[in-house]
């Protein structure tokens, strides 16, 4: 028996508002190229990965038709059918069927996999099972380029348009724009009927009458609907706007069925139907496409169990020594500016509360934060070409092995990689996650990432406490140093899942089924635009929360302020002014009118709010060798981690004249404390792990809060995250002391 009764569906316009912009939805398996269509018709800027689970939230964009006027493009989140379980698929399902009080899309573009078809016609029919006006974007053709599929056969068989595309590179947008603006407005149409099995139409027909009477529409939709209904209503779903009648009709009509799998059943009819047509589509009918000869070889070598380890280590290696290779030119230049600014604005501006705010607090803390532009950069270029090339997905299919172990799920990895990125996002990413359990455990380990956020916090303490020196005479210490924090930063977020897993978090574990992508030559230029996008984002955090948040530590620094001593009259030259601003305005009575200015500016800040802040709880922190001027950077640092940099750019800046225009770096090794370097290695050592283990980020808490819509997990995250690393920089630090390294 079919589905309906003949396959022409009767007419149904999609609903429209006069006076609004007709809503097209952009909708497809993970990894069809789908993200790069969509840049494509609308010209935007949306990140494309070389692996599943990139997109978890709706985005929307203008899509201009010409003469037919714009439209509202909306990307949904890849999904494989419409059997919804995870977060991902339930947003895609709810504006593909109209739910949640969204209204029903006027068309449907749907991107489709040209090596793929099988798998990615199994979606196709599903919606137009739903009626759902649809056009076919036919992408990745030039992958099969030894048998491709023809999209006028494609077009017969499905009944709706189909266009060939090349999103990567913009083949077939043009016409896909046209075919869209021609199908707007118009009915729904198939040339498909799928042989269902008779008793599974006649369950199907059983729930129907149990359908909301928002959802019923057309005979041949609510059955689709109700055979929906069978195949992702079911106990432990986490499906919204589900009604309880709903619920109770398909667990009874499943239980009626007995022994049989209805799943199997709706699956293999589809599939028949599918496989039946594969010989018009294809001139060799391969309905898995073999990969090519050298991809295989490189497969067996990326995922071996070993060599794939040693050299996804290895890469991360060069990665990061590539970070102070090739960007400390650009970083010196940035450095020289900075001071540049800053002494020239001393020059033009008269001494007072404003020259000083500008100088030291503006210029002087968010330009110890923006030096650090070229790194992330940097890492941003190098991850994306990686994770372009498809071999992050590689990484993520080894790191299953591990996971799984930990009772983690294997999709977990790709949003703890995107960790190193940000927490935000990652925490974000784990929508793809079918098990609330799964997603919520994922969330609490993401944060133990190195993100992009402690880079530049990394980068100041390895490079002004650790030499630049060489272990075995070939190893740079410093890059080796930071790979060091990668690796740490995964052994510790596994161990934590471990225990987490086993504890607060406890589930089963469950098979991972992750598609690898095939290997693709990296798009430079998507490459480098995802990189600008990065360097804007890092700039408006700078000119934003890091800046407002400077300056406030700038205020708890500068004040209050001392009583003013005499000035004398303002020196004509900007040398006479470096020599005179701070006896002017930031004069320190209690200190010996015959102390080194160093020692001055110290007296000042530490009589400052910030200081005697800094001092109160540097009782607290000494034991892991922070004295008061890190303690107060670890207090900014809450407000966004690179905000530690520049609250010790304001520490080590105020009042400071005689060594205005030295780096922080530089600063940081002239501290000395009893004629001996102040920060050693072991104390850069303990910084360096409280930083990797501390959650001192107020955007990721308020991400979980939102993700959980409870306080109590950030405030778990905060707790158990604060603990570990005031205890492991409490061993690390006691414990080199112990065997004489301090």
């Amino acid at each position: 028996m079919t589905l309906g009764e003949s396959a022409a569906l009767p007419e149904r316009a999609a609903p429209v508002r006069a006076t609004e912009a007709p809503v097209v939805v952009l909708v497809g398996n993970p990894n069809v190229g789908k993200t790069s269509v969509y840049n494509q018709l609308t010209g935007e800027r949306a990140h494309i990965g070389n692996y599943p689970g990139i997109t978890v939230e709706q985005r929307s964009g203008r899509l201009e038709l010409g003469g037919r006027g714009p439209a509202t493009l909306l990307d949904l989140p890849g999904t494989y059918s419409l059997s919804a379980r995870s977060a991902e698929e339930q947003i895609a399902l709810d504006a593909l069927l109209g739910h949640a009080g969204l209204p029903l899309p006027a068309l449907c573009v749907v991107v489709v996999d040209a090596g793929q078809l099988s798998r990615n016609l199994y979606l196709v029919l599903q919606l137009l099972e739903l009626e759902l006006p649809i056009v076919v974007a036919l992408n990745m053709l030039d992958e099969v380029a030894h048998n491709p599929p023809s999209p006028a056969d494609l077009s017969r068989f499905l009944g709706v348009p189909v266009v060939a595309t090349d999103g990567r590179r913009g083949a077939g947008i043009e016409e896909l724009k046209r075919v869209i603006a021609e199908r707007l407005g118009k009915p729904a149409s198939s040339g498909v009927a799928v042989s269902y099995p008779e008793a599974l139409v006649a369950d199907a027909d059983r729930v129907v009458s149990a359908l909301p009477a928002a959802w019923r529409s057309t005979p041949g939709r609510d059955r689709a609907l109700a055979l929906w209904a069978l195949a992702s209503v079911e106990p432990g779903d986490e499906l919204r706007d589900v009604p309880a009648e709903l619920r109770e009709r398909c667990e009874s009509v499943r239980h009626a069925a007995g022994a049989r799998d209805l799943d199997r059943e709706l699956i293999a009819a589809r599939y028949a139907c599918i496989d039946g047509a594969l010989e018009r589509l294809y001139a060799r009918v391969e309905r898995h496409p073999p990969k090519r000869a050298s991809s295989e070889r490189v497969d067996r070598i990326l995922l071996h169990p070993i060599l794939g380890f040693a050299i996804f280590l290895g890469s991360m290696l060069v990665v990061f020594q590539a970070l102070f290779s090739w960007s400390d030119p650009a970083i010196k230049v940035i450095e020289r500016l900075v001071a540049w600014t800053g002494t020239e604005l001393t020059a033009l501006l008269p001494a007072g509360v404003l020259r000083d705010l500008l100088v030291e607090g503006v210029i002087g803390g968010v330009g110890n934060v923006i030096v650090f532009l070229p790194q992330i950069l940097l890492l941003s270029l190098l991850i994306g070409l990686l994770e372009d090339s498809g071999y992050m997905a590689r990484v993520a299919f080894l790191m299953d092995r591990v996971l799984r172990t930990l009772g983690l799920h294997g999709r977990a990895f790709v949003p703890m990689l995107s960790g190193f990125a940000c927490a935000v996002p990652a925490i974000m990413a784990t929508r793809t996650m079918e098990r609330q359990r799964d997603r919520l455990l994922t969330m609490l380990v993401i944060p133990l990432m190195t993100c992009s956020a402690r880079l530049p916090v990394y980068t100041l303490i390895i490079a002004t406490l650790f030499p630049p020196s060489r272990v075995f005479g070939w190893v740079p210490l410093q890059g080796l140093m930071m790979v060091g924090m990668y690796v740490f930063a995964i052994v510790t977020t596994l161990v934590v899942a471990l225990v987490l897993g086993r504890t607060a978090v406890k589930g089963r574990r469950v098979p991972l089924v992750l598609e690898l992508p095939p290997y693709r030559l990296p798009s430079l230029r998507l490459t480098l635009r995802n990189m600008v996008e990065r360097a804007f984002v890092f700039l408006k955090e700078a000119g934003t929360v890091i800046l407002a948040c400077t300056i406030v530590l700038w205020a708890l620094l500068a004040f209050p302020r001392p009583a003013t001593a005499v000035a004398p009259p303002r020196p004509a030259s900007v040398a006479a002014v470096h020599a005179t601003s701070a006896e002017q305005h930031l004069a320190a009575p209690p200190v010996h009118p015959t102390a080194p200015e160093p020692a001055r500016a110290e007296s000042r800040i530490g009589e400052s709010y910030g200081g005697r802040l800094g001092k109160a709880v540097e009782p607290l922190f000494a034991p892991l060798g922070f004295d008061w001027k890190i303690d107060v950077g670890i207090i900014g640092a809450f407000a966004a981690r690179e905000v530690f940099i520049s609250t010790l750019g304001l520490v080590y800046g105020v009042g400071d004249t005689d060594d205005q225009a030295l780096p922080l770096r530089e600063k940081l090794r002239q501290e000395t404390l009893g004629g001996k370097p102040r920060y050693t290695p072991l104390v850069g050592l303990s910084l360096l792990l409280f930083f990797a283990l501390s959650c001192q980020c107020m955007s990721t808490l308020a991400m979980v809060r939102r993700e959980t819509r409870s306080w109590r997990w950030p405030a778990f995250l905060f707790a158990y995250m604060t603990a570990l690393a005031y205890l492991v920089s409490l061993l690390v630090y006691q414990g080199g002391r112990l065997f004489g390294f301090g």
